[in-house]
C-alpha cells in the first residue's frame, strides 16, 4: 500500500485536516520539485506544500529559519531545509493519547525508526505542546505494541486510527513463535535496537518536558516486557542437560526478504557472556552471531538512562535498580569479551567467534560515540574506527565519487551515506569531518535529500531516493555540529542549539 498524503486526514488537536490533491511523498521524492538552492549544487526545495503537510509547527520552522540564516552554504542550508521536517505522521489523536507515525510508503510503524525520527526535535518538546504531546502519543502507542509483542518491531496502525492494516507479502509463510495477529504486528523479526529506540524515545521525552504521566501501568507492562526479552535472550543455546533453551524463533525464507533464520528459526548457537542475543541487525538482514556489539551498547546506556527517569519521577525503585544491574552487566560483558588488540567485534557468540565488521545502520560500531557509550577520544574507538573505515572492513568501500560502509541490506559497493553521519558524529578532526558532509551532499543526484545507499561506481545508481531515517539522522547532525564546530557551517561562527 503507497503513502498516499491526500488519502487521509492528519487529526491534529481534534480537528480534521483535509489534504486534497497531495502526492504520494516517496513519489514526490523521486524528480526535483521547487526553487534551487544558490550554491554550485543547485539542490531543490523538496518539501511539501503546507496544506499537504501532515504535522505543522512553529517551533520546528523557527529551527530551519534560523539555520538557513546561519549556515554559510546555501547549499547545506536547502539540505537542512529538506531533511530536518521529514517525519510523516499519519494519524494522531490528541484526546487519546495515541499517534502513528510512518517512515516509508507501507502503513506500518517501525518502532526503532520512530525513536530515530524523532530524535533531532528532543531540545524543541520543551517549548512546543504540540509536539510534545505527539512524541508521548507515539510513546504510548508504542507501549500498547511492546507489552503485547516485544520480540516485533513493525505494527499495523492502531484500530482507533481507521486506516486499514497492510498486508506484508514478506511475512506470508514465516512461522513465528511464540504465535502473532498480523492484524496488529506487520513484521515480527527481533532486533534489540527495536526495544532500545522505545527506551530512548521514553527518556528523551522525559528528559526534555519533565512530564512522567506517559509512565502508566501500560507502560511498566512494556518496560516489564524488555526485562523479559533480556533475561530469555541472555541465555545460552543449551542447558547443562543439552536441553535446547528457546523462547523466540523466526523461519525466514518462503518468500521472506530476509533468508531463514538457521536451526529451526533459533539463530547460531551461543554462549552465556553477559551480553542479549537477537536474531537481526538494524538493518533488518540476519545476524551471523547472536551478540551484536552496538546493540548491547545501546541497550546498555538506555537501561541506564532508564533508571535515571525513574529515579528523577521517583517512581519504580526496584525496576530502576534492576534496569542499572542489566546495564552494568551488559557493558562489562561488552569490554570484557568483545575487544581484542583494541578492537571490537561487530558481532560475537561466546564461543570465541568473532565478526569484525560494520554496518551502516545505527546502531554500529562506528556510531557507539553517538549512542552514549564512549567517548570519540577512547582509544579502543580511534582504533576500530580505523579499520572500520578500512579494507579491513568486509564492507567498506571506495570509489572515485563516493565512499563508506555499507551492509549486506543491498551490497558490498553501494556504501550508505549514514555510515559518514557516524563517522562526524565520532571525530572532532575538522577536515574528517568536512570530507564527510560534503561527501554526503555531493551525492545526492540533484534531489536534496539522502538516499539509502549510493554505488562507488556511478552515483546516479543508488537506493531509495529518500531515506527518511537518514535524512533526519543528516538533520541531527548539522544541529550537532551547529553547537559543537560553529565555525565549519555557520557565518558568525557562534554556537546554536535550539530552543535556547
Amino acid at each position: 500500500m503507497k503513502l498516499g498524503l491526500g488519502a487521509f486526514a492528519a487529526l491534529l488537536g481534534g480537528a480534521a485536516i483535509v489534504q486534497a490533491q497531495c502526492p504520494d511523498y516517496t513519489t514526490f521524492s523521486q524528480v526535483p520539485q521547487g526553487n534551487k538552492s544558490s550554491g554550485p549544487l543547485a539542490l531543490p526545495y523538496m518539501r511539501p506544500a503546507p496544506a499537504c503537510r501532515t504535522f505543522n509547527s512553529s517551533a520546528v520552522e523557527k529551527v530551519i529559519d534560523d539555520m538557513k540564516a546561519r549556515l554559510k552554504d546555501p547549499d547545506l542550508a536547502r539540505l537542512f531545509e529538506n531533511t530536518f521536517p521529514n517525519t510523516l505522521v499519519k494519524y494522531f489523536d490528541e484526546n487519546e493519547n495515541l499517534a502513528f507515525i510512518i517512515t516509508g510508503d507501507i502503513t506500518a510503524q517501525w518502532l526503532r525508526d520512530t525513536a530515530n525520527q524523532f530524535a533531532h526535535y528532543h531540545s524543541l518538546l520543551s517549548i512546543d505542546k504540540g509536539l510534545a504531546t505527539l512524541v508521548k502519543a507515539v510513546i504510548n502507542n508504542e507501549a500498547r505494541y511492546v507489552s503485547q509483542y516485544p520480540y516485533c518491531g513493525a505494527f499495523q496502525p492502531p484500530p482507533e486510527s481507521g486506516l486499514p492494516t497492510s498486508h506484508n507479502d514478506w511475512a506470508d509463510g514465516v512461522l513465528v513463535h511464540p504465535p502473532v495477529d498480523n492484524r496488529i504486528v506487520f513484521e515480527c523479526k527481533y532486533e534489540i535496537d527495536s526495544l532500545c529506540g522505545f527506551l530512548k524515545l521514553s527518556r528523551s521525552y522525559y528528559q526534555a518536558t519533565k512530564d512522567a504521566s506517559f509512565m502508566n501501568d501500560n507502560w511498566h507492562t512494556a518496560i516489564n516486557q524488555i526485562f523479559r526479552v533480556i533475561d530469555e535472550q541472555s541465555q545460552a543455546t543449551f542447558d547443562d542437560d543439552f536441553n535446547l533453551v528457546s523462547f523466540y524463533n523466526w523461519t525466514g525464507g518462503n518468500g521472506a526478504l530476509s533468508p531463514a533464520v538457521p536451526n529451526g528459526g533459533n539463530g547460531e548457537p551461543k554462549a552465556y557472556t553477559g551480553l542479549v542475543g537477537t536474531h537481526h541487525r538494524p538493518s533488518d538482514d540476519i545476524s551471523v552471531f547472536a551478540f551484536l556489539t552496538p546493540a548491547n551498547a545501546m541497550l546498555s546506556v538506555e537501561l541506564s538512562n532508564l533508571a535515571n527517569i525513574l529515579d528523577s519521577a521517583q517512581q519504580l525503585k526496584n525496576v530502576s535498580q534492576l534496569a542499572r544491574q542489566y546495564s552494568t552487566r551488559i557493558h562489562n560483558a561488552i569490554w570484557n569479551t568483545t575487544l581484542v588488540n583494541n578492537i571490537f567485534a561487530y558481532e560475537t557468540n561466546g564461543f570465541g567467534g568473532r565478526y569484525v565488521m560494520d554496518d551502516a545502520n545505527v546502531p554500529s560500531l562506528l556510531s557507539l560515540p553517538y549512542l552514549g557509550f564512549l567517548d570519540k577520544s577512547h582509544p579502543a574507538y580511534v582504533a576500530t574506527r580505523k579499520v572500520l573505515l578500512s579494507r579491513n572492513n568486509p564492507y567498506f568501500a571506495a570509489g572515485k565519487a563516493f565512499n563508506g560502509i555499507g551492509g549486506p541490506h543491498v551490497d558490498a559497493w553501494h556504501p550508505w551515506p549514514m555510515s559518514h553521519i557516524s563517522a562526524i558524529f565520532g571525530t572532532d578532526d575538522d577536515q574528517e569531518i568536512l570530507n564527510s558532509l560534503y561527501l554526503i551532499a555531493n551525492n545526492t543526484n540533484g534531489l536534496g535529500l539522502i538516499h539509502e545507499s549510493v554505488s562507488i561506481y556511478n552515483p546516479s545508481d543508488y537506493t531509495r531516493p529518500w531515506f527518511a531515517w537518514a535524512n533526519s539522522y543528516f538533520a541531527e547532525m548539522l544541529l550537532d555540529l551547529g553547537s559543537r564546530k560553529p565555525h565549519l557551517i555557520f557565518n558568525d561562527g557562534k554556537p546554536y542549539v535550539p530552543g535556547r
